[in-house]
């Protein structure tokens, strides 16, 4: 049975392709662009767009390029800047003024490009959730490509729900069975060089160049942004806060909804400064 998705799907051309769009709500709060990770279609953010559109505010979630029924782009044209070329021309085709961005892993690496490359002057609302900070000089990604490999390839065959536990144990089992319907509509040729550009891209001139308002929160236990990364982007950007959530891996929300909410509300709601 297949699993119910409160938003409606949109399609729009964006940068040369074809967009599908998960749009939630016309809340009167603001409009939250919400990024996934590299083998997240916008229906894996079903869980955290729905309390925020009931907080007030209308919720947009792409499939991003190579994803869910978004168009594959070409080999090659899968770097964070065509990413963020994304970014900015769906926020012109929604004709959206005031974003607030919230990206989670490669979407934080997208949410810090798009800002720096796109109207830079422009003062943006910004939440990076734990942003792969792996890169030239700063080692692997600590999830392999094989690893990622081997969970598409389980889901096109028809994988279990006690098999994709393997590598998610803390998530809900919805969450578990949304994630098997749509993980095999992403692209391999997409997740292996987003894999691979978290390697060879470096996140860090973005990440010195963002301005307040931003925010970056972190797995407390996760291995994407350990303390040591965590002291690095102290040092390079000491304007920005850093908060971890406890009992949160790389997967912050799935691993600990409450706790994430718990920070992300007053983040957006201006009540509570960081």
């Amino acid at each position: 049975m297949a699993i119910e998705i409160s938003g409606r799907s949109r399609f729009v051309r964006a940068n040369g392709l074809r967009h599908h769009v998960l749009d939630y709500g016309r809340g009167d709060k603001g409009t939250i662009v919400m990024l996934p990770g590299i083998t997240s279609p916008a229906a894996t953010a079903d869980f955290l767009a729905v309390p925020l559109s009931k907080m007030g505010f209308r919720v947009v979630v792409p499939d991003l390029r190579g994803r869910g029924q978004t168009d594959i782009a070409p080999s090659g044209q899968y770097r964070i800047e065509d990413y963020a070329a994304d970014v900015a021309g769906l926020i012109d085709a929604f004709d959206i003024a005031d974003e607030i961005v919230i990206g989670h892993s490669l979407g934080a690496r997208i949410a810090a490009a798009y800002a720096v490359l796109h109207d830079p002057e422009k003062p943006r609302r910004l939440v990076l959730v734990d942003p792969p900070t792996s890169g030239p000089g700063r080692g692997p990604y600590p999830t392999s490509r094989d690893s990622f490999l081997t969970q598409l390839n389980e889901a096109k065959r028809g994988s279990s729900v006690d098999e994709a536990r393997r590598f998610y144990p803390k998530w809900p089992e919805r969450e578990l069975r949304l994630r098997l319907d749509v993980l095999p509509s992403c692209d391999e040729t997409a997740v292996l060089e987003t894999h691979a550009g978290f390697e060879s891209e470096d996140f860090f001139p973005f990440w010195a160049k963002l301005k307040r308002p931003a925010i970056l929160l972190r797995g407390a236990e996760s291995p994407v942004v350990p303390p040591s990364a965590a002291a690095d982007l102290a040092a390079a950007n000491p304007t920005i806060p850093i908060v971890a959530i406890p009992g949160a891996g790389h997967m912050i929300p799935w691993d600990n909804f409450r706790g994430f909410f718990e920070v992300l509300a007053p983040v957006l709601t201006g009540g509570r400064k960081h």
